[in-house]
């Protein structure tokens, strides 16, 4: 069976598929490569449809029209093995996305195993080009019960190109057929190639002239696998043995501080700001200084279209996905709001990732969302602030000031206490000792109290400690009646109060 498929690696979800140890119970002789035998409960794989447009359930476990969506109740039984591909990791709070539909990618071809198919990418538009891959494809003869796709980066190859990629992928597959025998549940059966490999099998055209590794062990697994996948050009593979180092030499180290920026400027004076949250991504598109011969309408034109092209790129090297919500500068004339759709989906051409726009809004707004399989830069960069909680704001001086000073008086009225010892952020001492002077003396006077303000230059914005002392010099136990703040810290038991995030 030939079929044609929208993307390279896109298969439709298996919410049923099952994959159990017997699938794999079969002699493996070298070079024999294994058949799956599938079996479904309650329906397979005729029944749920086969790809696109055939009405069964798409990757996330969406339902196809028509076709209700099975319960997982009748899909899976207790204990049962199930052979499962993450293909989307878990970013914040929520989980993994698993798919029983496996895929592999090759360098010019993707292997689903026990998906009777072949097909070539709709990425691939020329008809004589599809034509002459899927006939490569089909005198190649793959074996029964696997399933393979031409990639778009197999669009010029041979056939003797693509049967290389085919025998890696058979290999590798057995490989995966051995460890799925022989470990037991639940095991890692495969990981997908390291960053170097994957940037090489993916991203690697005739049109580069050299990559250049500067690690020794990683040039030596580079040149490894570049005289498995493209032996042509396995001396384009170089080691970098200079002084200076690598990411300098060509100025990425610049182009890495720059990505996790907030703010890009644009080459004509205006900017984008990109605020990534929990629920979506925010682009924001300003002018600047930049005007187009004191019109308006030009020069909001002229400031989306190249703001345009920088946000396809920001989305590529930042790696965000999900929803994206692209706040373009006002615009009234309707050739030029179809002008700055075009020219984002033009840009975005060149992105690996799935991508779907939506026309712009009457308030100048474009949604669209790309393809999230991973966390984004940021989040694999960055940790979450520990003086903030990730906010990016903390109290001012005064507020925190105004804080403490409602912990000195409830200190005040306990019985026992005589002397309080408040160690806080230099901002906040400074803010009590020069605004709250008075009010810190009126409560020392009223209640014979001594009071102490020390400030702390290594204490964090929101950070107080507040230790309490009877007469003769020992803690006294200081409870707090107010609740806990919902982001705030907890009243520890005993004579001290220590504050802030």
């Amino acid at each position: 069976m030939i079929a044609d498929f929208e993307e390279e690696t896109e298969l439709p979800a298996s919410a049923g598929e099952e994959v159990e140890e017997e699938l794999f119970d079969m002699e493996l002789e070298d070079g024999e490569v294994p058949q799956p035998r599938s079996r479904s409960r309650g329906f397979d794989r005729d029944r749920r449809g086969g790809g696109r447009g055939r009405g069964g359930p798409r990757r996330g476990g969406r339902p196809g029209f028509g076709r209700p969506k099975p319960l997982i109740q009748d899909v899976f039984r207790r204990g049962q093995e199930v052979l499962v591909q993450v293909i989307k990791e878990g970013i914040g709070t929520k989980g993994p996305t698993l798919s029983t539909y496996i895929s592999i990618a090759g360098r010019y071809l993707v292997l689903m195993p026990g998906l009777n198919r072949i097909g070539v990418s709709r990425k691939i538009q020329d008809e004589d080009a599809r034509g002459r891959l899927k006939e490569i494809l089909t005198d190649l003869k793959p074996p029964k019960g696997l399933g393979f796709i031409i990639r778009t980066a197999g669009i010029d190859r041979n056939k003797k190109e693509l049967q290389n990629d085919l025998n890696y992928l058979l290999r590798l597959w057995q490989v995966m057929v051995r460890r799925i025998r022989k470990l037991k549940s639940p095991a890692e059966i495969y990981q997908e190639s390291d960053m170097i490999t994957r940037t090489i099998r993916d991203t690697f055209t005739s049109d580069i002239d050299t990559i250049w590794v500067d690690e020794p062990n990683a040039f030596a697994h580079a040149e490894e696998f570049s005289q498995i996948v493209m032996p042509r050009y396995a001396n384009r593979i170089k080691h970098f043995q200079e002084t200076e180092p690598l990411f300098h030499k060509y100025g990425i180290e610049e182009e890495i501080s720059r990505i996790q920026q907030k703010k890009i400027p644009l080459p004509m004076g205006g900017s984008i700001v990109i605020e990534q949250t929990e629920a979506l991504v925010a682009i924001d598109v300003n002018s600047g200084s930049f005007r187009a011969d004191n019109n308006a309408e030009e020069t909001a034109y002229q400031m989306n279209l190249q703001a345009a092209r920088e946000i396809a790129r920001q989305l590529r090297l930042r790696d965000l996905g999900g929803v994206i919500v692209n706040d373009f500068i006002d615009m009234r004339d309707e050739k030029h709001k179809r002008g700055v759709e075009r020219a984002l989906r033009d840009a975005l051409k060149r992105d690996r990732a799935r991508t779907k726009i939506l026309k712009i809004s009457q308030f100048g707004l474009i949604e669209m969302t790309r393809q999230r399989i991973r966390p984004s830069l940021k989040r694999s960069v960055y940790q979450e602030c520990s003086h903030c909680s990730g906010t990016g704001l903390v109290k001012t001086g005064e507020s925190m000031s105004i804080e403490v000073m409602r912990l000195i008086q409830l200190a005040a009225h306990r019985e026992g206490i005589h002397r309080i010892q408040v160690k806080v952020h230099n901002d906040v001492a400074h803010y009590l000792l020069n605004r709250k002077r008075k009010e810190i003396a009126s409560l020392e006077e009223s209640g014979e109290l001594q009071v102490s303000i020390i400030g702390s230059p290594g204490a964090a914005p929101e950070q107080m400690e507040i230790v309490c002392f009877d007469r003769n010099g020992n803690e006294v136990k200081f409870y707090s009646t107010e609740p806990a703040a919902p982001r705030g810290p907890e009243r520890p038991r005993g004579g001290r109060w220590n504050g802030g995030r």
